[in-house]
């Protein structure tokens, strides 16, 4: 290890706590030291530390974007017709859910919406979103270009965010070994290997919301929702639109950021308590409860927070002229099962070996 780089490298971190921040450039050249692993672990984690203490400025969750799009991001082509939409959270929130993001996206694709996601697996959490695809039958170590296919063919794919095919050089390394949240997760979540240029975006604080719009703006989207969901009577929070009390957001239209706040009720939905909608500890039992929501069945505060965040992506995408609506589209399509035949699809499409994932997304329906 280069001990002059180190120094240097040191050199930011001081500045960093004292309060000083990057512009794009700096933290672009920062984080490429950290992807190429050109400095100690031990400066990396100081680094991402510093700079989440200090707290991150759009310029540089830009930065460290651009850093790990351009070092260490598999690009691929889609070839579909119409808008692609991403929807996935940062993670690392304080109040850990089910896999909302991934029942909404399979919502919105059977409502016609083309999602191309991008996601991980549970770092903090008993099961992220690559971990439920997985269970229920997905491949999430196969090529970006199954993945495309997918997309194409289907209406949906996940990039796993924590593979060496999709980021080769460094990322699953370093989300593996930091529990906290940093502008890394942020970054990281907006890496999309298809570069979608339309997104629902969770963060896990309330203070990210604006930041995280100006960084999506300042990269090229040209439409954008960034949630944080409170909870009613508690300190905590999810990185999804809550059903559990006020969701704070931001949304991005044409070059334009405005703020806004939502309610269950204002979408025709009931409030729940958030137990209900609490992570399961047995990722068996989540594929399985995850498959009854799709079908249509299952506990009510889970199905309604899968209609608010899937209301979401229909007003976004302009299927809907309002989240409400969007609610209203969203409860059709789970009514009608179309959620479950877009996930037979995906399972098919998305894998090396479609014979075994649909066999084993079929031992689980079986089961419904």
């Amino acid at each position: 290890m280069d001990i002059a780089l180190n120094k240097d490298f040191g050199k930011v971190i001081t500045g960093l706590i004292r309060g000083e921040s990057l512009n794009a450039e700096q933290a672009c050249n920062a984080f490429w030291q950290v992807l190429n692993n050109d400095v100690s672990e031990m400066q990396q984690g100081a680094f991402l530390a510093a700079l989440t203490a200090k707290g991150e400025t759009a310029e540089e969750v830009a930065g460290g974007w651009k850093a790990i799009y351009e070092l260490d991001t598999t690009k691929v082509s889609l070839h579909g017709e119409g808008p692609v939409v991403d929807n996935c959270g940062t993670g690392m929130d304080t109040y850990k859910t089910f896999n909302i993001s991934t029942a909404a996206s399979l919502v919105a694709a059977s409502g016609g919406i083309t999602v191309a996601r991008h996601g991980a697996r549970g770092i903090t959490s008993s099961c992220g979103t690559v971990d439920i695809a997985e269970a229920m039958g997905v491949d999430v170590e196969c090529d970006v270009a199954y993945v495309a296919d997918a997309i194409d063919k289907v209406g949906v794919g996940l990039f796993n965010g924590m593979s060496p095919k999709v980021h080769p050089m460094a990322l699953g390394r370093i989300l593996s070994q930091i529990y906290f949240g940093s502008p890394l997760n942020i970054a990281a979540s907006l890496a999309n290997p298809a570069l979608p240029k339309m997104a629902v975006r969770g963060v896990y604080a309330k203070d990210l919301i604006l930041p995280v719009a100006k960084v999506m703006q300042s990269i090229g989207y040209t439409k954008a929702t960034v949630v944080y969901g409170g909870i009613d009577g508690s300190d905590k929070g999810m990185d999804e639109a809550s059903v559990c009390g006020t969701t704070y957001g931001a949304r991005l239209i044409d070059g334009e950021i405005s703020e806004f706040t939502l309610t269950p009720e204002q979408c025709g939905i009931q409030q729940h308590r958030p137990d209900a909608l609490a992570a399961d500890p047995d990722l068996d039992q989540a594929a399985l409860k995850m498959v009854e929501l799709l079908h249509g069945k299952g506990d009510p505060a889970r199905r309604d927070a899968v209609l608010l965040n899937s209301g979401l992506l229909f007003e976004l995408t302009g299927k809907a002229p309002s989240i409400e609506q969007g609610v209203t589209m969203a409860r059709e399509c789970l009514k009608d099962g179309q959620p479950i035949d877009v996930l037979t699809r995906w399972v098919a499409e998305q894998n090396r070996d479609p014979d075994k994932g649909v066999a084993k997304l079929d031992a689980l329906i079986q089961q419904v």
